[in-house]
C-alpha cells in the first residue's frame, strides 16, 4: 500500500510539473528553448519512476543509487575535473589533503576518454615499478577502463596497504602493452628533495644550487626556505628549481613557494569565475624573507601540473626566472568541494587560474622560455635515477651514462647570465625576456 501510494504521489508530481512547465512555456511564447527547469525536472522524475517500476533488477534501483548515478553523470559531462563523490570517495579526498593514503602513488587524469598517468610519485609502488607519465591504464584488475569514470578508477587504485592490484598499461610512445602487479602502500611523500650545489663538472666555476619539489604540501615552502638558507650560506650564485613531474597540491603552498623568490605582496595568480565570490587575487606573504636576486631557472615538462604551473607561470611573467623544458600539463581550473546532506560531495569547477599577466593556464599550459625535450627512454632513465632503491638493482647500470639534457640546458642558460653580468656589470638575473 505504501509503495503504491508513493508511486501515485510521484506520478502526480510529474503530471503537475508537466502542466506547470507547459503553462510557463506558453506564457513566454516564442522562446526557442524552455530552460525554466520545470519540464526537465518532470522528465527526470518520470524516467526515474519508470526505471524503479520496470527495470529487471530491483536491487539496482534504489532512490539513492539512481540519484547518485544521475549526479555522477551530470558532473562528469561538464569537464574532466568536475566529479560526484560518494561518501567514501569524499573521505578519501580528505585523506589526500593530509598527504597520507593507501594506494599506488600514481596521479591520474582523464584525457580523451582514457585514464592517463600524469605522474608516478617518488618512493611509491608506481614509481618503483617503472610506470611513466602519459602511460594509459587500460585495465585495473582485469576490468577495462575505457568507459570508467575517473573517480571509479581512483577508487579501484586505492585500497588497504598490502593488497595487490594488477594494472594493464599501454605505453603510447612504444605501443607496448604490459601487466604490472603492484602492492598498495601507505603513501607519504616528502616534498623537497636533493637540495644541493651541483658538482663542478656540471656548473664549472659557478656555484649553482638545485632543489626538486615533488608536490606542494603544507610544509613545502618552509622546507624549501631552509634549504635555500643552507645553499646561500654555501655561496650559491644561481638556482635551479626542478618542477618536472610535480602534479601540484595545495594552492597556498604553491603561492608561498613562489614567494621565496619574489618581494612581499606580489601578485602570483588570480582566479575568475561566473560569480564575484570566485574571483580572487593571490599574493605573496607580507612577511616573506628577503633573498638575493640570483639568477633562477625552473625545469618543467608535461608532468608539471596545477600548482607547478602557477609557480612557473608567475615567475616567468614577472621576469624572475627562465623556464627550461616542455609545455606543462594545462590543469589550471579551480574545483570547489561542496558537501551534500548524505555525506557525499561535489567537486565542481568554479573558476580558472590566470598568471599575473592574465595568461590562461587551463588547457594551454605554461610554455618554456628554452624548449628542451627528453626522449621516452631518457624520461625513463631520469625517473630511474630518482629511485632510492637501486643500489643493488641491475637497472642501475642503465643510468650510469645518463645525461639530463634539460638540466644541462638550464645550467648553460644560468652560466650565460652570470658571464654576461660579469662582463657588463649588469645585474645577475635570469629573465623570461
Amino acid at each position: 500500500m505504501k509503495k503504491r501510494l508513493l508511486q501515485s504521489l510521484v506520478l502526480l508530481l510529474v503530471g503537475f510539473n508537466l502542466v506547470v512547465g507547459m503553462r510557463v512555456y506558453q506564457a513566454v511564447g516564442a522562446q526557442e528553448k524552455d530552460d525554466s527547469g520545470y519540464s526537465s525536472i518532470a522528465v527526470f522524475a518520470r524516467a526515474m519512476q519508470m526505471i524503479r517500476q520496470d527495470y529487471v533488477d530491483e536491487s539496482k534501483v534504489t532512490y539513492e543509487d539512481l540519484s547518485h548515478a544521475a549526479m555522477r553523470g551530470m558532473l562528469s559531462s561538464l569537464d574532466p575535473h568536475s566529479q560526484f563523490m560518494e561518501p567514501r570517495d569524499f573521505k578519501g579526498m580528505q585523506d589526500d589533503t593530509n598527504s597520507r593514503f593507501g594506494g599506488l602513488g600514481v596521479v591520474v587524469a582523464q584525457r580523451d576518454g582514457n585514464i592517463v598517468i600524469v605522474n608516478p610519485m617518488e618512493d611509491t609502488p608506481g614509481h618503483r615499478a617503472g610506470l611513466l607519465p602519459s602511460d594509459q591504464i587500460i585495465k585495473i584488475d582485469g576490468q577495462p577502463t575505457e568507459k570508467m569514470d575517473l573517480n571509479d578508477a581512483i577508487k579501484m587504485l586505492r585500497g588497504e596497504p598490502g593488497q595487490k592490484v594488477v594494472l594493464t598499461i599501454l605505453r603510447p610512445a612504444t605501443k607496448d602493452l604490459k601487466d604490472y602487479t603492484l602492492v598498495r602502500e601507505n603513501i607519504k611523500v616528502a616534498s623537497v628533495k636533493e637540495a644541493k650545489l651541483l658538482p663542478d663538472e656540471l656548473s664549472g666555476d659557478f656555484r649553482i644550487g638545485y632543489a626538486r619539489i615533488t608536490q606542494f604540501n603544507v610544509p613545502t615552502a618552509e622546507e624549501l626556505g631552509k634549504k635555500l638558507d643552507d645553499l646561500e650560506a654555501k655561496g650559491m650564485q644561481a638556482m635551479i628549481l626542478d618542477l618536472r613531474y610535480n602534479p601540484g597540491g595545495l594552492l597556498n603552498s604553491a603561492i608561498d613557494v613562489a614567494g621565496q623568490f619574489l618581494p612581499p605582496r606580489t601578485v602570483v595568480a588570480s582566479t575568475e569565475g561566473r560569480v564575484p565570490s570566485q574571483s580572487r587575487t593571490y599574493r605573496t606573504s607580507d612577511t616573506v624573507k628577503p633573498r638575493p636576486r640570483y639568477p633562477l631557472a625552473i625545469l618543467i615538462n608535461t608532468g608539471s601540473a596545477s600548482g607547478s604551473e602557477i609557480v612557473a607561470g608567475a615567475l616567468k611573467d614577472l621576469n624572475r626566472a627562465i623556464l627550461v623544458g616542455e609545455t606543462t600539463f594545462g590543469k589550471g581550473s579551480v574545483q570547489s568541494v561542496i558537501q551534500l546532506q548524505d555525506g557525499s560531495a561535489m567537486r565542481l569547477t568554479t573558476a580558472k587560474y590566470y598568471t599575473p599577466s592574465k595568461q590562461v593556464i587551463h588547457e594551454h599550459g605554461v610554455s618554456p622560455t628554452i624548449r628542451a625535450t627528453l626522449t621516452p627512454e631518457q624520461e625513463r632513465q631520469l625517473l630511474l635515477q630518482r629511485r632510492e632503491d637501486l643500489s643493488a638493482d641491475p637497472e642501475r647500470k642503465e643510468i650510469t651514462n645518463f645525461r639530463d639534457t634539460q638540466l644541462e640546458r638550464a645550467v648553460d642558460a644560468l652560466k650565460g647570465v652570470m658571464i654576461y653580468a660579469e662582463k657588463t656589470g649588469a645585474p645577475k638575473r635570469a629573465s623570461a625576456n
